[in-house]
């Protein structure tokens, strides 16, 4: 009787996360899409997919009411990651919600630069990815999340474009995303200081001026 030959199976391929958010928008059952369908959906791909799809409309022109549905889950999200907790939003963002409608224009323009992302994305300096790494930029996150929901003038799309290359990172293990995201985000912290600075200043000199 011959050997038995075990064959060990590949894992299937991952289901690209462009591919994911198609499918929600053109799902005909649903009349809304809620926080919390996207947090379902995609809680088993951790952080990276979460931060990206709450941060990336931040960054591109939206419907109105857009950036108050998404902005504010960025503040738990990057807590929870720094903490190194389970994703996790109360009701009172969770339950929000937009028209299918709307969030299918939205993922209509996001897909075309998240599949030019994805093809791009390769797994590397995995020291950058590592459960460690992922608190402390979950810390840089945190801070970026506060600036981009502040009223700040150039405060919000900058600071959501550095949280989607590190989201990006993040979802594909790809150290060089996330250094190139952390580097954006200093920059991006630094830029809002300078023109916090020089609000307060100009306004300084009216008040002084004033009077």
């Amino acid at each position: 009787m011959g050997r038995r030959r075990w064959v060990r199976r590949a894992a299937p391929p991952k289901r690209r996360l462009s591919l994911i958010l198609a499918e929600l928008a053109e799902d005909g059952t649903r009349e809304r899409i809620s926080v919390a369908d996207l947090v379902q959906i995609l809680q088993a791909r951790a952080f990276g997919a979460l931060l990206l799809v709450f941060a990336l409309p931040n960054v591109l022109p939206a419907p109105p009411g857009t950036s108050g549905i998404l902005g504010l889950p960025l503040l738990y999200l990057a807590a929870q990651m720094m903490l190194g907790i389970r994703p996790w939003l109360p009701p009172f963002i969770s339950k929000r919600s937009m028209l299918r409608e709307d969030f299918a224009a939205l993922i209509t323009r996001v897909t075309p630069i998240l599949e030019r992302a994805e093809r791009l994305l390769v797994p590397r300096l995995p020291a950058l990815s590592s459960p460690t790494a992922e608190r402390i930029v979950g810390g840089l996150c945190l801070v970026l999340a506060i600036v981009l929901v502040l009223p700040i003038p150039l405060g919000n799309m900058l600071p959501a474009f550095a949280i989607c290359l590190i989201a990006l990172g993040i979802l594909e293990r790809d150290g060089v995303w996330i250094l190139a995201g952390s580097a954006t985000g200093l920059a991006a912290l630094l830029i809002v200081y300078a023109v916090v600075y020089a609000m307060i200043k100009a306004a300084m000199f009216v008040i002084f001026n004033a009077f």
